[in-house]
C-alpha cells in the first residue's frame, strides 16, 4: 500500500479524507478535539509540500438529510486554531460552488468539505457520487482509519475514479501497529477483551485465539462466559443464545494452552441505575435478584498479575458500566495496570479509549487507535474494505 510520502503533491489538488466525527455539547462546541490533532501530521505533510488541501468527513448520523446540527462548522473552527491559518469551510461536499472554490485554491490552502453523510449516496458506495468528490482533486489521500472497515463511496468508491490514491499517515500507522502486534508480537500477548455483548466480539475473540498466549475477559460479555460454566449470574445481561460457543471458546483456549481468565468477582447491584444499592461478592454468590456492573477487586488484583509478565497487550472493551462512578473502579484500575505496564500496549478506541482519556493515562500507552469498529475488524482478522480499495488502485498502475 502506498502512502502520501511517496508521491508528489506540490500544486496538486489533494482530497484527504479523514474521521472527524467528533463530540460536541448542546452549544455545539467540541468536547474532545483528538480526532482532528491526529490527522495534523498528514494534512501539515501536504501543506509543507505546497499542496492545494481539500478536506472531506462525515458527522455523526443525518441519514442522508442535511441536519444543521451535524455540520462540519465546529470543526472547520478548530482546524483553523490548530493549523494556524484559515480553513473554509465549503456549502456543500460536491457541486459548483464547491467547485469554484476548489478551482480558485492556491498552494498551501485548506477547504473542509461539508458532511458527506447529508447525501445518502456517501453510506451506499454510490459510484456516481464517487466520481463527483473525484473531479475536485488530483490525489486521494485516505486518512480515516475509523471508517476504514465501510463501503462508503468516500473510502471505496472513489478510488476506482483516479489514478492517485493513497493512504495518510494516521492510516498507515494504525494498520503498521497492529500488524506488528498480532505478525510477530514479544511475547506473552495478551488480549483484553471487554464490552458488553459476545456476539460483537465472537470474530474478535475466534480470531485472537490464533495469535495470543493469555485472555482476560470482562463486561458484561462476561457473564454469558460465567453462565456458560454454569455460574447464577442472577438478572445480569447474558446472550443465552451464544452459550454453547463461549464454553466452546474457552475449551478451544485450553487445548491450545491458552490462558483463559474470568471474573473470580463482581460489584452487582440491585438494579440499573447509578443510584441503586450495591456491593462486592465472589461470582458464587450473586444473588438472584441482582445484576452484574462491574469486576470486583479480586478479579482486577487477579488481572493485574496477568499483564505483570505481558510484553505485548492488546485491549478493545471496557470491564463494566464505567460511566457511572459506582461501576468504573475495574475499568479504571485496568488503565491503570496497562499505562503501568512495560508491554507494547495497543488500545482499541470507542469506550475503551474514552476510559483511558478520563484517567489522564492516555500519554503511557504506546498507541490508541482512533477507531473501535475498524480495530475490531482487524481483530476479528478481516480486510478493510478501505484498505482494499488503496491496494487495488496500486495494482491497476503497475505500483505494487
Amino acid at each position: 500500500m502506498l502512502t502520501i510520502k511517496d508521491i508528489q503533491l506540490a500544486e496538486k489538488r489533494v482530497l484527504i479524507r479523514v474521521d472527524l466525527n467528533v463530540p460536541l455539547d448542546e452549544q455545539q462546541n467540541i468536547t474532545d478535539d483528538t480526532r482532528i490533532r491526529a490527522i495534523l501530521p498528514t494534512v501539515n505533510y501536504a501543506l509543507d509540500e505546497s499542496a492545494r488541501v481539500i478536506i472531506t468527513s462525515h458527522m455523526g448520523r443525518p441519514k442522508g438529510k442535511v441536519v444543521p446540527e451535524l455540520s462540519m462548522a465546529p470543526v472547520a473552527k478548530r482546524l483553523s486554531r490548530l493549523l494556524k491559518k484559515d480553513v473554509k469551510l465549503a456549502p456543500d461536499c460536491i457541486g459548483e460552488e464547491v467547485e469554484e472554490m476548489v478551482r480558485a485554491m492556491q498552494p498551501g490552502d485548506v477547504i473542509l468539505l461539508e458532511n458527506l453523510r447529508f447525501h445518502p449516496e456517501e453510506t451506499d458506495n454510490d459510484d456516481e457520487f464517487a466520481k463527483k468528490l473525484a473531479g475536485l482533486c488530483d490525489v486521494y489521500v485516505n486518512d480515516a482509519f475509523a471508517v476504514a472497515h465501510r463501503k462508503n463511496a468516500s473510502v471505496v468508491a472513489i478510488t476506482h475514479h483516479l489514478e492517485t490514491c493513497v493512504a495518510g499517515f494516521l492510516l498507515n500507522g494504525e494498520l503498521s501497529y497492529f500488524r506488528n502486534a498480532m505478525e510477530n508480537p514479544a511475547r506473552p500477548l495478551v488480549a483484553i477483551i471487554g464490552g458488553a455483548k459476545v456476539s460483537s466480539k465472537l470474530g474478535a475473540l475466534e480470531n485472537m485465539l490464533m495469535h495470543c498466549n493469555k485472555f482476560v475477559i470482562g463486561g458484561a460479555m462476561a457473564n454469558t462466559f460465567l453462565k456458560s460454566v454454569d455460574y447464577d449470574v442472577g438478572k445480569s445481561m447474558v446472550e443465552n443464545e451464544l452459550l454453547w460457543e463461549a464454553r466452546s471458546l474457552m475449551k478451544k483456549a485450553a487445548q491450545n494452552g491458552i490462558a483463559f481468565y474470568i471474573p473470580v468477582d463482581a460489584v452487582v447491584a440491585d438494579r440499573f441505575d447509578a443510584k441503586a444499592e450495591t456491593k462486592i461478592v465472589p461470582i458464587r454468590e450473586v444473588p438472584p435478584e441482582w445484576m452484574i456492573m462491574d469486576i470486583g477487586p479480586a478479579t482486577a488484583l487477579l488481572y493485574s498479575e496477568v499483564l505483570a509478565s505481558a510484553k505485548t497487550i492488546v485491549w478493545n472493551g471496557p470491564m463494566g458500566v464505567f460511566e457511572m462512578d459506582a461501576f468504573s473502579r475495574g475499568t479504571m484500575s485496568m488503565v491503570n495496570y496497562v499505562a503501568n505496564s512495560y508491554a507494547l500496549t495497543i488500545v482499541g478506541g470507542g469506550d475503551t479509549d474514552v476510559a483511558i482519556h478520563r484517567a489522564g493515562e492516555s500519554h503511557r500507552i504506546t498507541y490508541i487507535s482512533t477507531g473501535g469498529g475498524a480495530f475490531l475488524a482487524l481483530m476479528e482478522g478481516k480486510t478493510l474494505p478501505a484498505v482494499s480499495a488503496l491496494e487495488e488502485a496500486a495494482e491497476r498502475i503497475g505500483q505494487l
